[in-house]
């Protein structure tokens, strides 16, 4: 998300300063295309420019063409929309890549009047909300109010009749469970991604809860037990539970073992996680539930320091994300 703010305060700063900037959306993707939807990046009359629309040899050629069009063509129309193919052996709109696949991208001059919705998308991000964007023929939309039921969709019939729409601001949840030193570090690595971060832990004065300034929200419990009235249920819900001990590991996995989340994960040892799950079965807790629980949590990478535990986690939810 912070990658998207950063792109849009540049496209409000040209428009303070009467500079011409175009925007780049892509706004559809398939196969190996380096360049997802989503993706979008800006670039004004001076060259400045922030974001990306897949990098290499193609972004480069799109780069160059927009200044083009800034400097010498300021009154061609102010959309356009390209596919590029990433295949030498594509009849036509080849981009240049042989990574295969391919990206659909809009090219648009900013207009005046999209200059509310632009401010509206800024204020959105630096709150850590969510909000609908719209593009179209007729330019920018954002509502505040309005959420879509999924994060991207995209229709077209043709470059006067098409329809993008997205749901911008962090689209998942992440809740750690404990605010130690590896909570501290997996915080860090998951902010670079899109998940909104908070942060629980039952210790009111704990170092590590103090120096985390990157998690969006922490919040202080009595007891982990009062979780379940914390996080719900969610599709792009992911929890990872690391406190400091078995009681508390507990007592956090109890509060949440009837929730439907998309990932649910455990630090500990194999010893701890075996004696967690033996107790849970001896209670007659059923193994579908048990099977839901990823323990112990990350991939297996002989990780040692809360950065290498971090980073394990962090691929084991990317996977778990990108295969849902």
């Amino acid at each position: 998300m912070t990658k998207q703010l950063i792109v849009w305060k540049l496209i409000h700063k040209s428009i303070q300063q009467k500079l011409p900037v175009m925007l780049l959306y892509v706004l559809e993707s398939h196969g190996s295309s380096p360049g997802r939807k989503g993706f979008l990046m800006a670039v004004n009359a001076t060259g400045d420019m922030e974001g990306s629309i897949g990098g290499g040899i193609m972004e480069h050629k799109f780069v160059e063409l927009v200044k083009e069009k800034l400097t010498n063509h300021p009154t061609e129309p102010a959309l356009s929309i390209r596919t590029q193919y990433h295949d030498k052996s594509a009849v036509s709109n080849q981009s240049g890549m042989i990574c295969s696949g391919g990206q659909t991208i809009l090219i648009y001059r900013i207009q005046p009047n999209d200059t509310p919705a632009i401010q509206g998308i800024i204020e959105c991000l630096q709150q850590h909300q969510n909000g609908l964007l719209t593009l179209s023929p007729t330019g920018i939309q954002f509502s505040a109010s309005k959420l879509p039921e999924v994060d991207y969709q995209f229709t077209m019939q043709s470059e006067q009749e098409w329809l993008y729409q997205e749901r911008i601001g962090n689209k998942n949840q992440l809740f750690i469970i404990g605010g130690g030193h590896c909570a501290l570090a997996l915080s860090r690595m998951m902010s670079l991604m899109d998940f909104h971060i908070h942060v629980f832990d039952d210790r009111s004065d704990l170092h590590t809860m103090m120096l985390n300034d990157i998690a969006h929200e922490k919040t202080v419990v009595n007891s982990y037990d009062e979780l379940a009235g914390h996080i719900s249920s969610g599709t792009h819900h992911y929890v990872v539970v690391m406190t400091f001990g078995y009681r508390t590991d507990d007592l956090a996995i109890r509060a949440l073992l009837d929730k439907e989340l998309t990932y649910l994960g455990v630090l500990g040892s194999k010893a701890k996680i075996k004696k967690l799950f033996s107790d849970y079965r001896a209670e007659g807790i059923s193994e579908e539930k048990l099977k839901r629980i990823y323990a112990p949590i990350g991939l297996s990478i002989n990780s040692q320091t809360p950065e290498e535990i971090a980073v394990s986690i962090a691929a084991e939810i990317i996977r778990v994300k990108n295969t849902k």
